[in-house]
C-alpha cells in the first residue's frame, strides 16, 4: 500500500502573524488589487515567461517584442528554427539567446505535435489541475513557470515564488529555512486564501518589498514594516550598527 503524504501544511502549520504580513505588504504596496485579465493567447504569456527567466522585466519586453516583430504568428517562428529564433533574441538584446532560443523551439515543436496547433486558448475552459499538468508537460516549463502563467495570464490562483518571496519567507521564518522554492510554493498554495486576487496581491507585494527594502544585501530593516515581526530583523540591525 503506496504511503500517504501529509499536506506540507500539515507539517508545518502557518504562524499566526501570517495574516497581518500580508494585510500590511497589501496596504504599503497594492491596496487595490487589479481586476484579473485573461489572456487572448496563454502561449504568448508562456514564450514571455520563458525569456523572464534570468532576465531583467525591461529586456524580457524588449526580446518579446523582437520576436513579434520578426514573426508574424508562431508557426512562423518553429518553421524559421532555433537559428533564426536566437537570432531575433540577440537583435533585441540580452544574454542566453541560445537556451531560450531552444526551449522556444521545442516549446513549439511540441505543441505542435501533440495538439495540432500552436495555441493554448482551450487552457481557459480548464481546471486548475490540468492546465498545470498540460503546462509542467512542456519543454522549459517547471513549477514556478506554470504558475506564473496561471496566475498572469489566466486568473487562476496560483503561488509563483520567486528569489525574493523565497528570501523573505525565510526571514520572516514562515517556512522552515531548508525548503526550497518549490516547497514553499507547495506550502503558499495550501494556507493562503485560495483567492486569485489574495494571491496575486501577495505575490506582487511580496516581491515589490524584496526590491525595496528585503534586498538580498544590506536589507533597510530600520524602515521596514514588519521588523516588529521579523526575527531577522534584530540580527540585520545589530550587524549595521557594528558597520557604521
Amino acid at each position: 500500500m503506496a504511503r500517504s503524504v501529509l499536506p506540507l501544511s500539515a507539517q508545518h502549520s502557518a504562524p499566526p502573524q501570517l495574516p497581518e504580513v500580508a494585510r500590511r505588504l497589501r496596504e504599503r504596496y497594492l491596496p487595490h488589487a487589479p481586476a484579473p485579465e485573461i489572456s487572448r493567447e496563454p502561449l504568448d504569456g508562456l514564450i514571455e515567461t520563458i525569456l523572464s527567466q534570468q532576465n531583467v522585466a525591461v529586456m524580457t519586453r524588449r526580446q518579446f517584442a523582437g520576436l513579434k516583430a520578426v514573426y508574424r504568428t508562431w508557426e512562423d517562428a518553429l518553421q524559421d528554427g532555433p537559428d533564426g529564433i536566437e537570432a531575433a533574441l540577440r537583435a533585441a538584446g540580452g544574454g542566453l539567446a541560445r537556451s531560450k532560443a531552444d526551449y522556444i523551439w521545442n516549446l513549439l515543436h511540441r505543441l505542435q505535435e501533440q495538439r495540432g496547433e500552436l495555441s493554448l486558448r482551450d487552457l481557459r475552459g480548464q481546471s486548475d489541475e490540468a492546465v498545470r499538468t498540460l503546462l509542467e508537460s512542456l519543454p522549459g516549463v517547471g513549477p514556478k513557470t506554470a504558475s506564473c502563467v496561471m496566475l498572469f495570464n489566466l486568473a487562476r490562483p496560483a503561488m509563483p515564488v520567486d528569489t525574493h518571496i523565497e528570501r523573505i519567507a525565510r526571514r520572516l521564518e514562515l517556512v522552515p529555512f531548508k525548503w526550497n522554492a518549490v516547497k514553499i510554493e507547495r506550502w503558499f498554495s495550501e494556507v493562503l486564501p485560495p483567492t486569485w486576487a489574495e494571491r496575486y496581491t501577495f505575490h506582487v507585494s511580496m516581491i515589490r518589498h524584496g526590491q525595496q527594502v528585503c534586498r538580498s544585501q544590506r536589507p533597510l530593516c530600520a524602515a521596514c514594516l514588519l521588523n516588529d515581526v521579523c526575527p531577522s530583523a534584530g540580527v540585520f540591525l545589530h550587524r549595521a550598527e557594528g558597520e557604521g
